[in-house]
């Protein structure tokens, strides 16, 4: 059994780069073993190649960036825009999550501007939620973790705001500034991405898009550089008391957001 894991479940490959990375780079820091995990393939994200050169072209460059943030990476279960809440997708996430025995589940905030997100973020916490329960059959089938606690955290969505542009909060900053160099790094090897999102996004550069958010949320810290900004999800269903395993194990790099009011998020 692994002692201290971290998954990261996102929609399509680059997601865990521009939202993800700093926040696993500083847990492999302190001991974690870091699992990738795209739901998409990333078909659909080219204007010039076809779904299939695109498809091989970006699980290549995926592989890439985990091979330099040093996680294990898990394949893709689906194309773009077919992420679906379903009983199928459903069993084959689970079968991952058993696989990784993580402690903490990091995944795309439930509110976000695109659907893919949002159904990565509802399937990445059925999942969690599944992991000790006998009776739920994983494909392929896969030992459910009895007795095992792990905590589930969303990331910020894209802009900082929901799809009805209400400004969202994190809960916690995790300061990402030594870590910048290397995350960075996993990002630029996505160089499949920069047309397209220049084009469908508005992104002039995909780098200084994550850079700006980056530091944007550590100006909202008050006290780091380049921050990630996380929401935790309530502990029921997924341990058998309120726990923070990421505050625990990062410690001052950590900054609880006075601001943050659960009650008036979106």
């Amino acid at each position: 059994m692994v002692a201290k894991s971290v998954i990261a479940i996102v929609a399509h490959p680059d997601d865990i780069e521009f939202l993800f990375a700093g926040t696993m780079l500083q847990l492999a820091a302190v001991g974690y073993q870091l699992h990738y995990m795209a739901l998409a393939s990333g078909n659909c994200g080219s204007l010039q190649k076809g779904a299939d050169e695109t498809r091989v072209l970006r699980r290549k460059e995926a592989e890439q960036a985990a091979g330099i943030l040093g996680a294990v990476y898990h394949p893709p279960l689906c194309d773009d825009l077919e992420i679906v809440y379903s009983v199928e997708l459903l069993r084959r996430l689970a079968a991952v999550v058993r696989s990784a025995e993580p402690e903490i589940v990091l995944t795309h905030s439930p509110d976000d501007y695109m659907v893919d997100h949002m159904e990565t973020a509802r399937l990445a916490v059925t999942a969690a939620f599944t992991h000790s329960m006998p009776n739920f059959v994983t494909e392929p089938p896969t030992k459910a973790l009895s007795g095992h606690a792990l905590a589930v955290y969303h990331a910020m969505p894209h802009g900082l705001r929901d799809g009805l542009r209400r400004k969202v909060l994190p809960e916690a900053y995790v300061d990402t500034s030594a870590v910048m160099d290397t995350k960075r790094a996993a990002l630029a090897v996505h160089k499949s991405q920069q047309d397209w999102l220049e084009t469908s996004q508005g992104m002039g550069s995909y780098l200084a898009a994550m850079d700006e958010m980056s530091i944007e949320l550590g100006r909202m810290s008050g006290c780091f550089e380049n921050t990630e900004g996380w929401r935790r999800r309530l502990h029921h269903g997924f341990s058998a008391e309120e726990w923070n395993p990421m505050a625990e194990a990062l410690g001052k790099i950590v900054r609880i957001n006075p601001d943050y009011q659960p009650d008036k998020q979106p």
